[in-house]
């Protein structure tokens, strides 16, 4: 069974092909969150009570590459299945909070909305098509294809020659029964209870047919441009969609390559390439102990990368440089000769230079060189002291 015939996704970014080796139709996924559900129908995960579940890879959309949009790119999500209330929505909206805590970014706001019950989108559905109907000489091409077949789509439009006229449209939260509207407001009230500061978006849809209630983004300013690096919301409907027993679910996905990218822009260190130890050598008279001492010190738990491919200590250096470590360690003729090596200081993180270079006896390299990394750590402003 699928996810519907007018989702975003169904509609034009499904990456479909033949498989030229035995006939097979295939397709890429776009998303995960169908995978999930159909993992748990398969497998009867919810038999024994809700389920709480997290994932990540790789997904793919058929659509033009540009900033922030790829045709491979990565997800981390999670799926709370099993739990009806506003609890679960808040729990997992808090939990993406908690993300953007541990990794320091600040500055990503929470924007909600609640589509409601099937019953109350399709009042709204009405009134969405015969306000557009009224203005349809304003509405771009994109518009005029979704008008009869997603109508809701239309709101979130990127043309801003549209967004007056979106901003004037029926809003759903207008269209709520006792009931959604109850669903909204407690979790409106549990998030305040957290002093978690959020933004009600009547305009906030998404681009799967399966959501219901709660939707809800996280969005930052990246060069000027909002970007949302978190999507999510409730989805009762999809279980049974998918041929499971009725079953309340909501989550969330993440784009990894949109939080690098904030990440990026805020400056922070962890977004760039990144390892602790480069090594460079004189080539092939010492690659062979260049080699076992670069061994040695992945067994020592450290991140190295070895120089490949030749090339003087200077083009090297720069390598190193570039590699984001934190210290090179030099392996050559004459230092072999007195059975060490050297080490320098590439980066000191917050004192932002160089230190000394120190040479080490090959035996001890990865203990001295372990133990020069944690105490950078605790004292960043003296490298290699």
């Amino acid at each position: 069974r699928g996810i519907g015939e007018v989702t975003d996704i169904v509609e034009k970014e499904m990456y479909s092909f033949t498989d030229s080796l035995n006939g097979e139709d295939l397709t890429l996924r776009p998303e995960n969150t169908a995978g999930v559900v159909r993992a748990v129908i398969e497998h009867s995960l919810l038999y024994d009570g809700p389920k709480r579940l997290w994932y990540a890879g790789p997904m793919f959309r058929h659509e033009r590459p540009q900033k922030g949009r790829y045709r491979q790119f990565h997800q981390v999500g999670a799926e709370a299945l099993g739990m009806a209330g506003p609890d679960a929505d808040a729990e997992v909206i808090l939990l993406c909070q908690r993300l953007w805590d541990e990794l320091g970014l600040e500055g990503v706001r929470l924007e909600i909305n609640s589509l409601g019950a099937s019953h109350e989108r399709r009042a709204h559905r009405e009134a969405l098509i015969g306000y557009f109907e009224a203005h349809r000489d304003a509405l771009d091409a994109e518009a005029q294809r979704r008008l009869h077949s997603n109508p809701l789509r239309i709101l979130d439009t990127k043309n801003p020659a549209m967004q007056a006229l979106a901003e004037q449209a029926p809003r759903l939260i207008d269209y709520l029964g006792p009931e959604s509207l109850a669903h909204f407001e407690r979790l409106q009230g549990l998030l305040r209870s957290q002093n978690l500061p959020f933004r009600i978006n009547p305009r906030l849809v998404r681009g799967l047919d399966y959501y219901n209630l709660t939707v809800f983004e996280w969005v930052a300013d990246v060069g000027g441009t909002a970007l949302t690096v978190c999507g999510g919301g409730r989805y009762d409907p999809l279980v049974e969609m998918l041929g499971g027993k009725p079953a309340p679910a909501c989550g969330f996905a993440i784009g990894v390559e949109r939080v690098l990218e904030l990440m990026r822009a805020r400056g922070d260190a962890a977004a760039q390439p990144q390892c602790d130890v480069y090594v460079v050598h004189q080539g092939d008279e010492t690659l062979d102990s260049a080699l076992q001492a670069a061994e040695r010190l992945r067994d020592a738990g450290l991140d190295v990368i070895l120089h490949c491919g030749g090339g003087s200590f200077k083009s090297q250096f720069k390598r190193a440089d570039t590699s984001g470590a934190q210290l090179a360690v030099i392996v050559g003729a004459d230092e072999l000769a007195r059975g060490e090596a050297s080490v320098k200081w590439l980066r000191s993180g917050q004192a932002g230079v160089a230190g000394p270079q120190q040479s080490v006896a090959i035996d001890r390299l990865a203990e001295v060189v372990v133990e020069a990394i944690v105490a950078n750590q605790d004292n960043p402003e003296d490298p290699g002291q």
